[in-house]
């Protein structure tokens, strides 16, 4: 397993990652949940990202048990904040000191650890001063709940002003997390220059949009019994914009490039984002634990340029590249 810098950092996070959004407390039963966070310790990975609204914080408390038991020292915890939880009232979401600190001491509390490496702003918020935000998260990280401080799907404008105001406030905005796969480009014009000049890496989720990449998704056929395109807890509607022939086509079109490298897809779509220099882990999730294994053999494979530009030319105008997709929601949820 490789490690890379996680920003202008000395954190070291692998750079296959585990998260269990969309699976453990929700897709996942608990069992099964550990049993793939075992097998992500058995193969060298180290760092896990989680966050308080994944199932309404049950995820939290089965990646806490997953992780007990384990030299804490020897992990890299993420979670964020944001999104409503519990009954969901006026306060109980968004980025206000009141939800930070509320949220970071539940989150400790169900990961059952006394601070997280990373502590993330799941979204940007606009209802709240962005001062009020890094003040709070500032205090997080001189309480010692959390080591550093990453941001979630923000745009380049407001990853910058983050960054001016954590260096004033004398703590570490080092990470974003965006959506990121050969579909899904909308970070590379405006995101990632502006994060190589502030000192930000990024931890990317749905390397391989979630498993259209795989190509187990075949043009014209339904969609397999059990997969995220027949879950209607969320996965469904997540999947959804890339389930139509003509992206179904191309992405199966990748596949005589997968077997050049000696891939399967997934290894492929997992590879693949990792040749940005500025991307300093892949967000892999799992329902079975022999998926694990297959993702980590992404980790240390170089693609050619020759072979980059012919993935660009298989997909060729179905790639999404406009900034204007960063997921900012306009309101608190």
């Amino acid at each position: 397993m490789k490690y890379r810098y996680l920003g202008n950092s000395g954190l070291k996070i692998t750079e296959i990652t585990y998260g269990n959004w969309l699976t453990h407390g929700s897709q996942v039963e608990n069992e099964a949940a550990i049993a793939c966070v075992r097998a992500a310790l058995d193969v060298g990975i180290t760092s896990f990202d989680t966050a308080d609204v994944y199932a309404n914080t049950a995820a939290e408390s089965v990646l806490g048990e997953a992780l007990r038991g384990t030299r804490r020292e020897s992990l890299e915890i993420f979670t964020k904040v944001y999104f409503a939880t519990g009954p969901k009232g006026p306060n109980d979401a968004g980025l206000s000191r009141k939800h930070i600190m509320e949220s970071i001491n539940g989150s400790l509390r169900r990961l059952d650890t006394d601070y997280v490496d990373l502590y993330q702003a799941h979204r940007y918020d606009v209802e709240t001063p962005l001062e009020e935000t890094m003040t709070a998260f500032a205090d997080v990280v001189r309480q010692g709940k959390a080591l550093y401080i990453g941001v979630s799907e923000w745009p380049a404008d407001r990853i910058r002003a983050a960054a001016a105001m954590a260096k004033d406030l004398n703590f570490q905005l080092i990470s974003n997390q965006p959506q990121y796969s050969m579909l899904w480009r909308v970070i590379e014009d405006q995101v990632v220059p502006t994060c190589e000049e502030v000192g930000l890496s990024q931890i990317v989720w749905s390397p391989v949009a979630q498993g259209v990449l795989t190509g187990k998704y075949l043009p014209g056929q339904p969609a397999p019994a059990g997969s995220r395109a027949t879950d209607t807890k969320g996965g469904q509607q997540m999947i959804g914009r890339f389930m139509n022939d003509d992206v179904l086509t191309r992405v199966q079109g990748l596949r005589p490039i997968a077997d050049e490298l000696g891939l399967t897809m997934a290894q492929l779509a997992v590879a693949w984002v990792l040749q940005n220099r500025n991307v300093a882990a892949a967000i892999i999730g799992a329902s079975r634990p022999e998926q694990i294994a297959e993702n980590v053999s992404a980790s240390g494979v170089e693609i050619p340029d020759e072979l980059l530009a012919r993935i660009d030319g298989v997909l060729g105008d179905i790639l999404e590249r406009d900034p204007a997709h960063t997921r900012t929601p306009p309101t608190r949820p």
